[in-house]
Parts: C-alpha cells; sequence; structure tokens
C-alpha cells in the first residue's frame, strides 16, 4: 500500500477510473485539482502535487493534464521530483526501473482507461534498478 496524491487540471471518466482503480488495488489516494474543487491551473496543480512528494506526505504522484506534458513539466520544476509522462506500460516501466521516477504523468486525451491500468501496473510493478541511482538522481540537482 502507497500514498499517492491524484491530481488534475480537468475532472473526467478517466480520472475518476484511476482514482477508484487506485484505491481498489488498497492505496492511500490524496486528490487534488479540479478532482476536488475547479480551477484548472495545471501549473499549480503539478506544483502542489510535487510538494506533497517530496514533503514526504505521499510517496509519489499521478498526474494529468490534456497532453499530459505541461503538468509533467510543472512536476519537474520541484527539486526532487522525476516526473515521466508516461503513454503505455513500456514507458511507465522504463521510467520506473531506469529513472526512479516518482511522479507519472498520463494524457487525458490520448488516454483509454484500459491503456491506463496497464500503465499502471507496469508502475507500480516495477522497482528501480539501483545500478542506475548515481545517474538517475543527477536529475535531483539544477543544471
Amino acid at each position: 500500500m502507497m500514498k499517492l496524491v491524484v491530481a488534475s487540471d480537468e475532472k473526467t471518466p478517466l480520472t475518476d477510473f484511476v482514482a477508484d482503480y487506485l484505491k481498489k488495488k488498497g492505496h492511500k489516494v490524496t486528490l487534488l485539482g479540479d478532482l476536488v474543487k475547479k480551477n484548472g491551473k495545471w501549473v499549480e496543480i503539478g506544483k502542489e502535487a510535487a510538494k506533497k512528494v517530496t514533503s514526504g506526505k505521499v510517496d509519489q504522484g499521478v498526474l494529468f493534464c490534456w497532453s499530459g506534458t505541461g503538468i509533467c513539466m510543472a512536476a519537474n520544476k520541484v527539486k526532487g521530483i522525476r516526473a515521466a509522462l508516461c503513454w503505455d506500460a513500456e514507458t511507465a516501466r522504463l521510467a520506473r526501473k531506469w529513472n526512479d521516477a516518482n511522479v507519472i504523468c498520463i494524457s487525458l486525451s490520448a488516454t483509454s482507461k484500459k491503456a491506463a491500468r496497464e500503465i499502471l501496473e507496469a508502475w507500480f510493478s516495477t522497482k528501480f534498478d539501483e545500478e542506475n541511482l548515481n545517474e538517475a538522481h543527477k536529475l535531483d540537482t539544477i543544471f
């Protein structure tokens, strides 16, 4: 069981599906952004979710915006976040294995419920390959 933040700048059937799916898997889910109160400001939502991860209030984040790109960029501005935009199970698996990603970002417009389930299954079943520790955590510093 993990503590997760699920955040989006738009509440959709996909965000509802993912939040319910994660709860059914036994995770404790904290909702942010338009999933609790409409504001649509993806930059602020991404930042707030990322800070929950870096503060230790949650273990990881699952973030959404229309393309997935904007909220991913916003989250990555927070030191200590390694957010990855994942469009299929393989990108999710590799983001965890090679990059120790702690936030997954998913496109609302390009992701089906079936694909989201496959992405999340790959994400949560993959462990970080410790051989990549030095390389992956270089991302925690500003170049």
